[in-house]
């Protein structure tokens, strides 16, 4: 049997967090083991529930959620032989410099609120299993700057390699090899656009069945395990302007 993943949720604005607490408890595999509504008792939490992810919001009303989680890999880093605690950044906030600076002070995976529960779910698991969960609103940003990166900038880095995979030659082979048809170019946009299956199905006048189609042809000529993937592959191998 499996265990559940552990969950601390450290976010100031409280019916957001009920809401997520209420769904999340509602979802086989995952347990709420503790809630904070400010960044001084969300650090206390984390470093005392030891959760499998935190989730946490960069707007807190003391220590914001990017200070926050420099810190609290700091407090980690003195915790040996402790299990290491992975951190979901959760916000509204798309901008490049936070974005990034979520990155650097340790965040392991970056997600935008208006993100639906499956994807959340999908984040969750993704991150919870030591991968970076990089929600396709902002691949744009993670890509643009690990393209821009000097060498020297080791920071930074760090960071690209951590987060995203570089485009290895065979991805241009495999999607030399397996071309993507027009429809499916088209609903690739619109899964980098961060768009669910439902809206796809709308924007082009299909149902949701023919977009899970779609999807799943283009999973498999992209060799991609989830959406996320496929819409970092895309922007990469230059499928995607």
């Amino acid at each position: 049997m499996e265990t559940d993943i552990r969950i601390t949720l450290i976010e100031d604005h409280d019916l957001t967090r009920v809401g997520m607490r209420t769904a999340l408890q509602q979802r086989p595999g995952f347990k709420v083991v503790g809630e904070a509504s400010n960044g001084t008792d969300g650090l206390k939490l984390m470093t005392s529930a030891k959760p499998d992810v935190a989730i946490v919001d960069i707007g807190l009303p003391d220590i914001d959620g990017i200070e926050l989680t420099r810190r609290f890999r700091q407090a980690q880093a003195a915790m040996e032989d402790e299990p290491i605690t992975k951190v979901l950044i959760l916000t509204l906030q798309d901008n490049e410099d936070v974005v990034l600076a979520a990155f650097a002070a340790g965040a392991d995976s970056y997600c935008m609120k208006d993100v639906s529960l499956d994807q959340l779910v999908e984040a969750l698991r993704v991150t919870q299993e030591g991968n970076s969960w990089i929600d396709p609103a902002i691949a744009r940003v993670v890509l643009r700057q690990a393209r821009d990166t000097q060498p020297e900038d080791s920071a930074v880095v760090e960071f690209k390699t951590v987060s995203i995979s570089a485009a290895e030659p065979e991805y241009n082979q495999i999607i030399e090899a397996y071309p993507l048809t027009e429809r499916e170019l088209e609903v690739l946009q619109l899964i980098v656009d961060g768009c669910s299956n439902a809206a796809i199905a709308e924007k082009l006048y299909i149902t949701v069945g023919t977009v899970k189609t779609h999807v799943r042809n283009i999973l498999n000529k992209l060799c991609a395990d989830d959406r996320t993937q496929a819409a970092v592959r895309a922007l990469r191998s230059g499928l995607i302007g």
